[in-house]
């Protein structure tokens, strides 16, 4: 017969009769009859855990997954249960299934790493919109309102609101919304740019081409800016076109030794 105790707490009509049962597992040894009449117990409660974790079906996860989490919170609440302390089963093994399958969505189902400080800020945004909701039908409730309802600041809303977008992730295949012609995500990703290559190597030898002797930036530079061929800049400079070819090979071995020990 149920105790006044379990109907006071929470009055499931299919509720076991374990009392007894949990008296006497507490003054077992551990040993085979230990164990069997704990699995007894477990077995007897099993119901209740199923019915915990059909709460929880609408949020991603399938039910058997859900099933077996909430069993493991039932062995959890088999384990730390005392009956000395005179309050009904029930009252104790609800909060720790329930938390166990809380505990599940919040370390498995995340797609994205979230903090939880910000998993927390996460579900009081989504519980204080919902509330909103009811009240202030035809639109959605701003930061402001938000914040009031949760009594938060409007700085840990919108930190709450942006992790709303980050339980799960979107396909990089995933069709863009609007799009008509099967633009995805993947196609407005970047791609590394070759020319910054250049431009960090241009910035590494400015320096070292400002140091060099006069001629030698001239001719450097009617080379490689002004795309003169060496017989041109030989005929420009007045020299032959075997020395333009040793400045230029001099000044550019120079530049590169410097550069890398810049480096180095």
């Amino acid at each position: 017969m149920r105790t006044q105790a379990s109907m006071r707490h929470h009055p499931h009509d299919d509720a076991p009769d374990t009392a007894g049962a949990f008296r006497k597992l507490a003054t077992l040894p551990p040993g085979q009859q230990r164990d069997t009449l704990r699995e007894e117990i477990v077995e007897a409660w099993l119901p209740m855990a199923e019915r915990l974790a059909g709460r929880f079906r609408s949020r991603g996860e399938s039910y058997e997954d859900l099933r077996q989490v909430a069993a493991l919170g039932l062995v959890k609440a088999v384990d730390r249960y005392d009956p000395e302390l005179g309050n009904a089963f029930e009252s104790y093994a609800v909060p720790t299934i329930t938390g166990e399958i809380k505990r599940h969505f919040r370390d498995h189902m995340w797609t994205l790493h979230v903090p939880r400080r910000v998993q927390d800020l996460r579900n009081r945004v989504r519980f204080a919109s919902q509330d909103l909701s009811q009240t202030i039908p035809g639109r959605r409730p701003t930061v402001a309102e938000i914040a009031e309802r949760a009594r938060m600041s409007e700085e840990d809303v919108l930190t709450g609101l942006e992790a709303l977008e980050s339980f799960t992730a979107l396909s990089l295949d995933a069709e863009l919304p609007g799009s008509e012609d099967g633009y995805s995500l993947s196609d407005a990703l970047g791609s590394p740019d070759p020319a910054l290559d250049t431009v960090i190597d241009r910035e590494a030898v400015k320096p070292r081409l400002q140091a060099l002797p006069e001629r030698e930036r001239v001719i450097l530079y009617m080379r490689f800016f002004g795309d003169m061929t060496q017989s041109s800049i030989a005929d420009e400079l007045g020299i032959s076109q075997m020395h333009v070819s040793r400045l230029i090979s001099r000044c550019c071995n120079r530049l590169r030794d410097q550069v890398m020990r810049d480096v180095a």
